[in-house]
């Protein structure tokens, strides 16, 4: 079962890495913990998120130096570049480009966003944080040309991000949209999206940018401790043991 760890984004915690380098470890120990892929943003000098080409290749480069058969996942988030036709123009100039972008579906200028990826060979995540991300995805007609979805409840309580999962699941079963999907919570309800994801067949997604504590409450010291312990999850879960 597929198994993503989203390395850093947002989140504020010691272990958060931001320079490539320490990005690049990172996802070998992540790989090495158990992931098939993972999910980065790049920084600028300051310590700024960016979607700024240099920084991206920068990043690009040194993870694939350390695990070159490792797909890399990059951030396109309008929390980054909140202009559309800015956002549009900076990606537009990348020169190196990851396997896989996510694409969160309620932004502005995503459907434009991804056809330009697209026609340039990256495949495509397709965010879906809310039931009106889901709608909006069924009626852009990306779906066929899609790598997976991203179901992505962004609600701290647990029972919230659960019923949330489960509609915007829905709605994708009665579009007939029979993408791969792979499921995460953010902090308190992490963990129990996927544990809901692994026992309806899904892949989950794990990482600091998600969560920082393990499935007991204890604190996670970084991102390793935590993709070792998805995978544990996912070893449980085929073993009939959750």
């Amino acid at each position: 079962m597929f198994l993503q760890a989203a390395l850093n984004g947002d989140r504020i915690h010691p272990a958060v890495p931001r320079h490539s380098t320490a990005i690049a470890r990172e996802a070998r120990s992540a790989i090495d913990a158990g992931a098939h892929s993972v999910h980065v943003h790049a920084f600028d000098e300051q310590g700024r998120e960016t979607l700024y080409g240099q920084a991206c290749a920068k990043v690009l480069r040194a993870i694939r130096a350390l695990c070159p058969a490792t797909p890399i996942s990059l951030t396109t988030s309008a929390t980054i570049v909140r202009d559309p036709a800015t956002r549009y123009r900076t990606v537009e100039r990348w020169h190196e480009l990851p396997d896989l972008v996510t694409a969160n579906q309620g932004e502005a200028g995503i459907v434009e966003l991804c056809e330009l990826l697209l026609a340039r060979g990256v495949g495509i995540e397709a965010g879906l944080l809310t039931v009106e991300d889901a709608r909006a995805f069924v009626r852009s007609g990306l779906a066929t040309r899609c790598r997976r979805v991203l179901i992505e409840p962004l609600e701290d309580d647990p029972e919230v991000s659960l019923e949330n999962a489960a509609r915007i699941e829905d709605i994708l079963h009665q579009a007939g949209i029979t993408l791969e999907q792979v499921h995460h919570g953010f902090g308190a309800a992490c963990w129990q999206v996927n544990r809901r994801a692994l026992a309806r067949g899904h892949g989950i997604r794990t990482g600091l940018e998600d969560v920082t504590v393990l499935p007991d409450g204890s604190d996670a010291q970084g991102n390793r401790d935590l993709v070792a312990a998805a995978a544990d999850l996912i070893r449980k879960h085929l073993r009939g043991a959750i």
